[in-house]
């Protein structure tokens, strides 16, 4: 898609030329290292979409993106940490490379830089951004702590994980359309529109992430399919097996937590989700999430074509298994 590539270079653009001091080497190198492994760069790429529907300029909006750029990152050094992982993006995370203590101090780095980079936007127009980002940030870190607490809980239910994705994902997609709105000055309702807009999408794209994570070809994921499984990691399948299942399936559930024959695992996991069509209830609920996305984007007022939102709506939602 020649549009995403366009937005893309320009958040590269202004990434690569990111300042950091040179010392303390063990504060800024690592934020060097982890600015500079990519990703997809959606989020900020949403901010200037959204700023452009209403007659804004990528300058314009360039520093709210970045705003959300650094603060998306700074949470992911910390979920890295919490979560113990080794690799993003295929590289080595910031606490592996370096130490947990240095992971924790540089992302919190990141933190105050997207502070930094919001002080740069129109001076009438702070007040309400710090409002949006504060409560989204705060927000994050409330779905950060759901999702912990999940791991130690086997009564989780459907909705609660639905919001748990919500607040751990999906508010920051729907902080970065918003805070586009509000750069190109629009009316509270279409601010609410976009701001479901990317909310409900984001649910969507969580979910295509489970079914994808089980249902889809290793090759196109890039990643070992059943991952979620091996890791006994709760998703919304597993909820819904959960709910769905009789006692026989549910005591062969529970003996699948603990088998360690990966592929065996995987099998028997999955033949169980198609006896109760779990695979078909997620993707329900991903349609009705993407409906109610796409409805809240059709409801926006403006001269603008909202064209470039549907393209990537309809890129994100149509990932290929």
């Amino acid at each position: 898609m020649n549009m995403l590539e366009t937005y893309g270079q320009r958040i590269e653009k202004e990434i690569n030329s990111y300042s950091f001091p040179l010392k303390p080497s063990n504060l800024y190198d690592p934020l060097r290292y982890f600015m500079t492994l990519g990703g997809k760069r959606m989020r900020p790429m949403l901010t200037l979409m959204s700023a452009k529907l209403f007659g804004k300029t990528m300058e314009d909006a360039i520093h709210a993106a970045m705003t959300v750029e650094l603060f998306h990152n700074f949470s992911l050094i910390h979920d890295d940490i919490m979560d113990e992982a080794p690799l993003r993006r295929a590289q080595q995370t910031v606490h592996e490379k370096w130490n947990t203590n240095i992971a924790i101090l540089s992302g919190d780095v990141l933190f105050v830089k997207a502070y930094e980079e919001l002080s740069k936007s129109p001076g009438h127009l702070i007040p309400e951004l710090l409002v949006l980002f504060n409560r989204t940030a705060i927000e994050v870190c409330e779905g950060q702590q759901m999702d912990m607490d999940f791991e130690t809980r086997d009564d989780v239910s459907s909705e609660e994980y639905i919001e748990m994705i919500r607040l751990k994902t999906s508010v920051l997609l729907g902080c970065a359309l918003e805070m586009g709105a509000i750069i190109g000055e629009t009316n509270p309702e279409n601010r609410s529109s976009l701001y479901s807009f990317g909310v409900h999408l984001g649910i969507a794209f969580q979910i295509q992430d489970d079914l994808l994570d089980l249902y889809g070809n290793p090759e196109k994921v890039g990643k070992q399919v059943g991952g979620d499984v091996l890791a006994n990691k709760k998703t919304l399948l597993s909820i819904l097996a959960k709910t769905h299942a009789n006692s026989s399936q549910l005591e062969t559930l529970s003996k699948l937590q603990v088998e360690l024959n990966d592929s065996y695992k995987i099998s028997e996991t999955k033949l169980i989700f198609e006896q109760l069509q779990i695979e078909s209830l997620c993707k329900q609920e991903m349609k009705r999430h993407y409906t109610l996305a796409m409805k809240a984007l059709n409801q926006i007022e403006t001269q603008e074509s909202a064209f470039e939102l549907e393209q990537l709506a309809e890129f994100l939602f149509h990932r290929e298994y």
